[in-house]
């Protein structure tokens, strides 16, 4: 009975052991992005990456199949078998390293030093956020709302601008850090609160979505700057 109960339900020491699995699978699925993607940067030539986004339909295909695989991964990694669960973390990490390519590729290539800026301001955003949550007791659940709302929204508009060649610039990224901030907020209340201490991996996933969509806008708008 005591695996059903929530995470503010459990123990102290249930707790914290709970908080640990979660972040350090958080942390695993970061290094494995990282290795994936190197592999991937150092394996395919940088003219075959670049046609992934060379022509509108097949960005969009590639979005989509994103999207597909990102809802399977979700529910593959809340499945009863920790087998299930590892392979739908596994799975979405290597989506995550796929759809970065285009974007990583043009960086690693004409502006390296961007990405680590980059990371380095996505992890001190994130380090925020996580003690904004843990260190109040501030109810951040009327986020999903937003979050839905604003994720459907957003598809939308990069949708349409695949197809019409809009230009969605620097006030467009703003706007998805702010909504990947309220979604680094509303997962980290999820973990405090909501999970059952067996859902580290899907808990895991969810974060580790949030931030890498963090880390995509933030790396989006150092790159502007330097063009």
């Amino acid at each position: 009975m005591n695996d059903s109960l929530m995470v503010s339900e459990i123990s102290e020491i249930e707790r914290a052991e709970f908080y640990r699995k979660t972040y350090m699978h958080v942390g695993v699925a970061i290094l494995a992005f990282g290795i994936v993607e190197y592999f991937l940067l150092k394996t395919i030539p940088l003219e075959a990456i670049l046609s992934m986004v060379s022509g509108k339909y097949t960005w969009l295909m590639i979005i989509g199949v994103f999207w597909l695989a990102s809802m399977l991964s979700t529910k593959l990694s809340f499945a009863l078998s920790k087998t299930t669960q590892y392979f739908g973390l596994g799975l979405y990490v290597l989506i995550q390293a796929v759809i970065f390519l285009p974007m990583l590729g043009i960086a690693s290539t004409y502006a390296p030093e961007v990405i680590t800026q980059a990371g380095i301001v996505t992890a001190s955003l994130f380090a925020g956020l996580t003690a904004a949550v843990f260190l109040t007791n501030k109810d951040f659940s009327f986020l999903r709302n937003v979050i839905v709302i604003g994720g459907f929204a957003s598809l939308g508009v990069i949708v349409a601008g695949s197809i019409f060649g809009w230009n969605l610039g620097l006030g467009f990224s703003l706007i998805m850090v702010a909504l990947a901030s309220a979604s680094i907020l509303y997962e980290t209340y999820n973990i405090k609160n909501i999970y059952n201490k067996n859902q580290y991996v899907g808990a895991s996933l969810q974060l580790f979505s949030s931030i890498m969509l963090l880390f995509w806008y933030i790396l989006r708008i150092f790159l502007d700057r330097r063009s």
